[in-house]
């Protein structure tokens, strides 16, 4: 991780709301696929894209909604029942019989690994009440991620409803949030998986269909998936030294080596750069504000060597009150940062009053090649 302390402009306005708006950036690579995302996991910037938000059949990237919502059911330690529908479900399987009980967490992991469709079904029985209770929970789910151009009809991809669909930036959105969960991205990246079987005398050893986790030495997870309608589907995730990438492609027969190709370009031209530390603000020499405001969380953002020299930073603050330097009616937050990439908006971060936390980072002083105060009298 690099850091970055060419900041600029210092603003004093009034302002405490938190956002993000990931800056778009077009790298140079070629892909196959149809449409196609890659995104850097901790910003969310989209660092390349083709046909991102076009609503597309995704075949069995499907199961990463359906593995999640598992994950967050509580209930991953508890047996499931296989139902007779779940065990008529065409396509890939893991051959589950009639009647069988299998532990939730197994099921998850055959699901992600040999993208059973009898698993899937299985699932959303047990963890929605109900397979439409399922289906009901995965669109709640898309809605609060963010996905605008997703609507879920079943839990495995399938190609037997027309309004079962998705977006490459969409899957993209969906697996940055499931690799916040530990126990997601173990199982995504699990390349073996050993599970008892209560109706036979062996065991169900599966191997995971992401060739990428043996191909590509920073895979680090993910998900395929194929139908005759979708073609070939796929979303991995790769980490190389401190940066975390996530490819999505859909309708591309080489995609194995197109998300290797978009890793790598990536790879070379970003690096993952504290723009802001946590910690003090010293730059501030207003006599209230002067040792007593700081941030609580750094921001990160990849960039190119270019854009580094493209940052500033500007703060803005409520007028400061002489009471608040004796302790008196001290609010919480008294502004915030915002990070700008050659003007434009990539990100903010508020600003707390108080000493900061003795865990935190102290980052160095920046050098500052020009300063502005202006204090505006704000209620």
């Amino acid at each position: 991780m690099r850091v970055l302390y060419k900041w600029t402009s210092i603003i004093i306005a009034m302002a405490l709301l938190v956002s993000l708006n990931p800056h778009q950036a077009k790298a140079a690579i070629g892909v196959s696929a149809r449409n196609a995302v890659l995104m850097e996991q901790d910003s969310g910037r989209v660092l390349y894209e083709v046909n991102a938000h076009e609503k597309r059949r995704i075949a069995s990237i499907t199961k990463i909604m359906t593995a999640i919502l598992a994950l967050e059911s509580g209930k991953m330690d508890q047996t499931v029942k296989i139902s007779d529908k779940a065990i008529g479900t065409e396509g890939s399987a893991l051959y589950l019989q009639h009647g069988q009980k299998m532990k939730l967490e197994d099921l998850v992991y055959g699901l992600m690994l040999r993208s059973g469709n009898d698993a899937a079904v299985a699932i959303a029985e047990f963890v929605g009440g109900s397979f439409d209770g399922f289906i009901w929970m995965m669109n709640q789910k898309a809605e609060e991620i963010g996905m605008k151009n997703t609507n879920f009809s079943n839990p495995h991809g399938l190609d037997n409803t027309k309004d079962h669909f998705s977006s490459a930036y969409d899957m993209a959105l969906l697996t940055r949030y499931a690799m916040n969960n530990e126990q997601y991205k173990k199982i995504s990246g699990t390349k073996k998986h050993r599970a008892p079987n209560s109706m036979e005398g062996w065991d169900y050893v599966w191997r995971n269909k992401n060739k990428l986790l043996s191909m590509y030495e920073y895979c680090t997870g993910g998900k395929t998936g194929y139908t005759k309608l979708a073609k070939r589907t796929l979303v991995s995730t790769a980490t190389k030294d401190d940066m975390s990438l996530i490819a999505v492609t859909l309708n591309d027969g080489d995609d194995w080596n197109d998300h290797i190709n978009m890793y790598e370009s990536a790879f070379q031209k970003y690096d993952l750069t504290e723009v802001l530390a946590a910690g003090p603000i010293k730059a501030v020499k207003n006599k209230v504000y002067k040792g007593n405001i700081y941030t609580r969380t750094p921001f990160l953002y990849p960039l190119t060597g270019e854009e580094k020299e493209q940052v500033t930073i500007s703060y803005k603050l409520i007028q400061p009150k002489k009471e608040w330097s004796k302790g008196k009616n001290l609010p919480e937050r008294v502004g915030r940062t915002e990070i700008l990439l050659d003007g434009e908006s990539i990100g903010t971060r508020n600003i707390f009053f108080g000493k900061a936390e003795a865990t935190m980072r102290m980052g160095n002083e920046p050098q500052w090649k020009r300063i502005f105060f202006t204090f505006l009298g704000l209620n």
